[in-house]
């Protein structure tokens, strides 16, 4: 019996470890009677949470992931790289590939507020990404717009006020009052403070689906949601507002995902 178990948590622990380099592509679409019929189709890839992972040399398989999605945009929300193994190298030669593949919009992380950004920053404008910190920039197409903006995360504001009321200050005057607005913010768990300003959707990781996820309960931890977190993965509505979660792509402190393969996410707006 000894033997038995033995194997069996062996071949669990071999399938875990298969399934953290497993890539998996999602697809939602995102739905508004606010989003103008020229933007019917356009599609925006997810990256979020790299957390310096690399799946295959130069992140190839990733980079072919992202090509075969074939995205008019991609949104990295933050965690790009990671604090305490950090190689800002990997980070910034990933995002100069992915913006060889389509406009990189992105925004900051918790990680990054622990780094040197500026430095960081520097190299990703470099590669051609533009970074959104309290910023929004107008998407056109076929003669219409809509509006993308995208904050830092709360831990860049030291004021020592919850994270709710520094993504306020990040939020101020962002979102024009007219037209569909999109937000890339790093946390999900802030979205009713997103909503109240503005935003129509949002694009959220930070929770990495939870670690470990169980069938029918779904993600057992995520940090500011702590244990059985409400929003870890996919798509929510609340106060009217459409957030999108991303499960993400590595790992931080925990080293090992656990039925909850690396994702990225492909978005339609309809």
């Amino acid at each position: 019996m000894l033997i038995v178990i033995l194997l069996a948590l062996a071949a669990l622990l071999a399938w875990a470890i298969w399934a953290n380099g497993a890539l998996t592509l999602t697809r939602v679409t995102l739905s508004s009677a606010e989003i103008p019929e020229e933007f019917r189709g356009f599609k925006i890839a997810h990256v979020s949470d790299l957390h310096n992972a690399v799946f295959g040399e130069g992140n190839r398989k990733l980079l072919s992931l992202l090509r075969e999605a074939e995205p008019d945009i991609i949104a990295v929300t933050g965690d790009l790289a990671d604090s305490r193994h950090t190689d800002t190298a990997a980070a910034l030669d990933f995002a100069a590939r992915a913006a060889g593949i389509a406009p990189v919009y992105y925004v900051t992380g918790n990680h990054e507020a622990r780094l040197d950004f500026a430095s960081i920053e520097a190299g990703l404008a470099a590669a051609g990404v533009r970074v959104l910190r309290s910023e929004a920039v107008t998407l056109s197409r076929g003669g219409a717009e809509i509006t993308l903006a995208g904050i830092d995360d709360p831990a860049f504001v030291k004021s020592g006020a919850p994270a709710s009321e520094r993504a306020a200050e990040l939020m101020e005057g962002l979102i024009p009052p007219e037209g569909f607005a999109i937000l890339l913010a790093h946390r999900p768990e802030l979205v009713e403070t997103y909503a109240a300003y503005g935003a129509d959707a949002v694009l959220s990781g930070h929770a990495h689906g939870g670690q470990i996820r169980l069938p029918i309960i779904g993600g057992l931890y995520a940090p500011g949601q702590g244990a059985l977190p409400k929003y870890d993965s996919g798509l929510y509505t609340v106060s009217g507002c459409s957030l999108i979660v991303s499960r993400g792509l590595g790992n931080s402190v925990f080293p090992l995902r656990i039925n909850n393969r690396p994702e990225l996410l492909l978005i339609t707006l309809e």
